[in-house]
């Protein structure tokens, strides 16, 4: 997708969305509709303070205050346990978890449509043959996995999070994706993927979304700013000879757009291809405006005919 000017901003916009809609910013807050449902969440990248005219901002289903000690709780008015959104033919399910979450970034349909049309066309080019093999990393409930699988790859899932891995069976399921070659994996991904090198296993694209902070299921400590590059480098090695994509995002971490980029032209400056990097955002249906969202890094091989 073409980056799309918003202001004289370039941005990757997730605009193909019916059942998920910014419906308005404001005062350090979004109000959103979640299919049939309005929450309203903390968002730090809303400095303004304008009107709120919706009436969506005075009877939301679920609201989430954010504590000045830190963290923050949900308050319910008229929200289920759990509920369901669709994107294209792609279900999730949700639910209203610590620290604001739902269980699905829309704004990542962006990438979904970008890496889902590059896996479509590699499988069609080779006409039934092996498929197309993809590593997701850092893979939570598995919006990407989902989206790759349904556009014809095969995909590794791996988290260090047993719950997030049974979700993403879930939301396969729920896409009718249960018989998919999805092969998921609980386990510290650094680790999966030394043993994936050590074993001569090959993916044809990574797709990773690295927190800023985390621990591995046996205490692993991740901090992105002091191991990112060198798992980047390491994870070139689990590539095949001609890959077709490498997806980083970032979120909170702080990592701007042309860090990633450099990120990805050095680690995978061996291959023919090239790097775009953009931040990403959900269009606001009130003002117009765009929210930023984070950030991602896109190297994509040069495909010859």
């Amino acid at each position: 997708m073409p980056n799309i000017p918003t202001g004289g901003i370039t941005m990757w916009i997730a605009e193909n969305w019916k059942d998920y809609e910014v419906l308005d910013t404001s005062g350090g807050e979004k109000l959103e509709r979640w299919a049939g449902y309005v929450l309203v969440r903390p968002d730090p990248q809303v400095i303004w303070n304008t009107a709120r005219g919706h009436a969506g901002w005075k009877k939301p289903n679920a609201h989430y205050h954010r504590s000045k000690k830190g963290g923050g709780e949900w308050e319910f008015f008229d929200l289920p346990k759990q509920w369901q959104i669709s994107y294209g033919s792609l279900k999730f399910n949700l639910q209203p978890f610590s620290f604001k979450h739902t269980g699905l970034f829309p704004e990542q349909a962006v990438n979904w449509d970008w890496f889902s049309k590059i896996i479509r066309e590699e499988t069609a080019r080779r006409g039934g043959g092996e498929p197309v093999r993809v590593l997701n990393l850092f893979a939570y409930t598995g919006g990407a996995t989902v989206a790759a699988a349904a556009a014809g790859a095969a995909v590794t899932h791996v988290d260090a999070s047993k719950g997030m891995v049974t979700w993403a069976k879930e939301n396969a399921a729920l896409s009718g994706l249960a018989d998919a070659p999805i092969r998921y994996i609980v386990d510290d991904c650094q680790k999966f993927v030394e043993r994936e090198i050590r074993r001569g296993n090959r993916y044809d694209a990574v797709i990773m979304d690295p927190p800023s902070y985390g621990r591995g299921p046996k205490g692993e400590i991740w901090k992105i700013e002091e191991n990112i590059y060198a798992f980047v480098e390491l994870c070139v090695d689990v590539l095949k000879e001609k890959p077709l994509f490498f997806l980083i995002n970032s979120y909170t971490t702080g990592l701007q757009p042309a860090v990633l980029g450099y990120l990805l032209g050095l680690a995978m400056g061996r291959f023919a291809g090239s790097v775009e990097a953009e931040e990403i955002g959900l269009p606001v249906s009130a003002n117009g405006l765009v929210l930023p969202c984070g950030a991602s890094g896109r190297w994509e091989a040069v495909r010859n005919g």
